[in-house]
């Protein structure tokens, strides 16, 4: 676990930003590489080896020549095969996102772990999307219905072979957080949590289905409105949504646990893999804290926590391993 100590605007968080570019390829704050760029020059890049394998990572971003990214000094083209190499997560300061962000958020969230541990995933994932792409193409074209549904039958192979994974990899899921959730968060220690799944379409019927009973509309709306694309997911109890009646702390403490969840059961697949927590003081008091920091300890996990409470470093003394960092100005002092 690394901790980073600093003032407000100290440069923090720019870090967990390098670290997460380095893994993704993208940022969380902003869509546009271009305005990473500091002020008055004309590049950044980052460099770094991983712990295990010591495998050489860089990426560079320039104004003239846009993105490079170099992978044990070879050039890397798919952004996929770096999130392969680097698994990570985000916990932001505001972590409400996963009910605030909509069904896309979510989605995404649920693939982050598929991809990791289903190798068949993301060769479905890509056809699927392609699919849907050609298709919605097709209807905004207005070709003909022949051509429309010549689409149809790879789109259902794909997308029922994605909701099966999203399924068993929910299932998985489900079962590691109420083994975590009751351990950081004893106010609902003795929940159960329920899977509430909705595939993209209603379940009574099936996808081939409800692609063939909603052809005519498709047609009107210009894009296919049912499928995989359109899934959401949650966990809940007792017919409540845990937002509808979670404190600001207790949904920080769900996702926590939700991100906590993702690693553990995909420690077989991955021999290790990276958590970022931004501002982990924010809406948690010293013994929520000290739960959260209890907890990690029991993953193969790196953690990089930012905040600026310095009597963090106290909690941190009682872990047994830890580095606590301060930052200035945008360098690290130890």
């Amino acid at each position: 676990m690394n901790l980073l100590l600093g003032d407000n605007g100290a440069g923090k968080t720019t870090i967990l930003e390098a670290i997460h570019l380095l893994s993704l390829a993208r940022s969380f704050r902003t869509r546009t590489l271009k305005q990473l760029i500091q002020f008055q020059c004309d590049h950044y890049q980052i460099v770094a080896k991983t712990t295990e394998h010591q495998t050489p990572i860089g990426l560079q971003y320039d104004q003239k020549s846009g993105l490079t990214i170099r992978l044990n000094n070879a050039p890397l083209k798919k952004r996929s095969d770096l999130a392969q190499e680097l698994p990570l997560q985000f916990i932001p300061a505001n972590s409400h996102q996963f009910f605030e962000n909509g069904p896309k958020y979510r989605r995404q969230l649920l693939d982050w772990g598929l991809f990791h541990v289903e190798p068949n995933f993301n060769f479905h994932w890509q056809s699927y999307k392609k699919i849907v792409q050609q298709r919605n193409s097709a209807l905004k074209q207005k070709k003909q219905d022949k051509e429309i549904q010549l689409w149809d039958a790879h789109l259902i192979l794909h997308g029922n072979q994605i909701h099966q994974f999203r399924l068993n990899r929910l299932t998985t899921l489900l079962s590691a957080f109420n083994d975590i959730f009751p351990r950081i968060c004893q106010d609902f220690g003795q929940v159960d949590f329920k899977l509430k799944y909705r595939p993209g379409w209603p379940k009574e019927i099936t996808l081939e289905e409800i692609l063939s009973s909603s052809f005519e509309r498709d047609k009107q709306l210009g894009y296919t409105k049912s499928g995989i694309h359109a899934a959401d997911w949650s966990f809940r109890f007792d017919d409540y949504e845990p937002n509808d009646i979670f404190s600001r702390g207790q949904q920080k403490l769900f996702f926590i646990a939700l991100c906590m969840a993702q690693i553990k059961t995909t420690q077989q697949a991955r021999a290790s893999s990276i958590l970022l927590i931004d501002d982990l003081s924010s809406e948690l008091d010293k013994a929520h804290q000290q739960k959260v920091l209890t907890e990690l300890l029991t993953l193969n996990v790196q953690t990089y926590i930012t905040s600026t409470n310095e009597s963090l470093v106290e909690l941190f003394k009682k872990q047994d391993l830890y580095h606590a960092f301060h930052v200035k100005q945008g360098e690290i002092v130890a």
